[in-house]
């Protein structure tokens, strides 16, 4: 008798843990409803070419990662700490707009505009490509460094122009902007040591060059 009537009383009162079981299963799927509406809103070519920016950004935060206990110059390391962290923080910005827990709020990469390019070669030393990792220097961590933040730049064209979503349009746009801002940087860098130098041609060749574009009359 004590048993049916103990057997009872636990029928007629759910335990609070099943309670709170079915609050968090009903709460993520009222969540994931939620996801699958705004999932539907982004066309098919624009969530691929998502899914390449965030793969392609994972790829050079870990190339960045690979490089960082290899730098021997503290400049180089400073912009290679600075420029990874932006990296880590924008691909976070993506992924938590995406799971529709967070809006655009990404700021811009700044860089410094008092920069005055040095023109012309002088004494470019060879390149070539290394055969153990041993010989890996600041100028290769450097030119991989520019070589990811162009490629980045491109794939962050090709996603804008894919988009329909305007606050995902919005947040490749600044995508572009920023790597174009961290290219000119290590740029800058690699201008400064001799690294990357800037060819020219004779002056009269390029005001030729110049002045074969006439501007058109508007009618």
């Amino acid at each position: 008798m004590r048993f049916t009537l103990d057997n009872n009383l636990n029928q007629s009162n759910p335990k609070p843990k099943q309670q709170f079981n079915q609050q968090q299963f009903n709460q993520q799927s009222s969540q994931q409803t939620n996801q699958q509406a705004q999932v539907a809103n982004y066309g098919a070519h624009e969530a691929l070419e998502v899914h390449e920016i965030l793969s392609d950004a994972i790829n050079g935060i870990n190339l960045f990662e690979l490089y960082r206990p290899h730098v021997q110059d503290k400049q180089l390391a400073k912009i290679l700490e600075t420029q990874l962290n932006f990296m880590i923080q924008g691909y976070n910005d993506i992924v938590s707009f995406l799971h529709n827990t967070g809006k655009n709020q990404s700021q811009p990469y700044r860089v410094q505009n008092n920069f005055s390019p040095k023109f012309g070669l002088r004494n470019p030393s060879p390149e070539n490509p290394n055969m153990t990792i041993n010989q890996l220097n600041d100028r290769d961590i450097a030119s991989g460094m520019l070589g990811q933040a162009k490629a980045a730049a491109v794939f962050s064209t090709l996603a804008a122009l894919e988009c329909t979503d305007p606050n995902l349009r919005n947040i490749m746009k600044n995508c572009i902007k920023n790597k174009v801002e961290m290219a000119y940087e290590t740029f800058q860098y690699m201008n400064q040591k001799g690294y990357y130098q800037v060819p020219t041609m004779q002056s009269n060749t390029t005001q030729t060059l110049f002045n074969s574009y006439q501007p058109v009359n508007i009618m």
